[in-house]
């Protein structure tokens, strides 16, 4: 499946860490006060292994490729697929399902292929059906399974900036006689519940949903060409098959494909 250059989650990262850095400087603040490598490394690092613990090595080292699918867009094209469902419909009922197989191998699209490869080899549709739901569902689990991953680093790092925050209270509670020492260390403390609260809101949770958008996309998608493949399986009127796959659109989408397909 071809993919675009999701520029929402670009812009909301970049948008996001411009707001902070904007508000820690018109607040007075030092972007130095807020910068402390190994609070940084407790967090992110500390979070990390603790991810390991919780699952497979190469499950873990698999995160940032997750990660890196926030930013890649599958590219849906709904509306053609209902127009080639349309056209393949027409054909089938004037020239017989046969005649779909000269047309197969033009298809991009590898799940609506197989899908009607079984129609036109004349499997029963119970089977074409459990086949292609079989193959929905499993896409689904490697979806869930990253998304998982990505939740669980969420769940994480800002435990570790909390276990960072009761360190430095520690430290800061043992030099109580030193009390311009106090206010500092105390800051120092905090950090680490602020890296937690930032990696965990701003990048980590907010990657996750959006791999769980692109996964209802795409599953919508795959259920349209199931019903497709199915109804053209069945012989269905040409235009039943239109009123059934468009329901799948939004209604701005189905509205101007309506008035191309349903025209006469």
């Amino acid at each position: 499946m071809n993919k675009t250059l999701n520029m929402g989650s670009i812009i909301g990262v970049i948008g996001a860490v411009a707001m902070l850095v904007a508000s820690i400087i018109l607040s007075g603040n030092s972007m130095t006060a807020f910068i402390d490598i190994p609070s940084l490394a407790l967090v992110l690092v500390g979070s990390y292994f603790a991810l390991m613990v919780a699952f497979s090595l190469s499950d873990s080292l698999g995160v940032f490729a997750a990660i890196g699918l926030a930013f890649q867009q599958p590219v849906l094209d709904s509306q053609g697929v209902i127009q080639k469902m349309v056209a393949f419909s027409e054909k089938a009922r004037r020239e017989g399902l046969l005649a779909l197989e000269d047309e197969l191998e033009d298809l991009d699209d590898e799940f609506m292929k197989k899908g009607l490869r079984l129609v036109v080899d004349g499997t029963d549709a119970a089977i074409i059906r459990d086949l292609m739901e079989l193959e929905l569902s499993q896409m689904q689990s490697r979806h869930a399974f990253k998304i998982k991953l990505i939740n669980m680093w969420a769940t994480l790092v800002p435990g570790l900036g909390m276990l960072g925050t009761v360190m430095g209270l520690v430290g800061m509670l043992r030099n109580l006689d030193d009390k311009a020492s106090i206010g500092p260390n105390m800051a120092l403390a905090l950090i680490t519940t602020f890296y937690g609260s930032l990696f965990s809101n701003v990048f980590f949770i907010p990657f996750a949903n959006k791999l769980m958008v692109f996964d209802n996309d795409e599953a919508s998608m795959k259920e349209m060409i199931i019903e497709g493949v199915l109804s053209i399986q069945a012989g269905d009127n040409t235009r039943i098959l239109a009123i059934k796959l468009l329901a799948y659109l939004n209604p701005v989408e189905r509205m101007a494909l309506e008035k191309e397909i349903l025209k006469d």
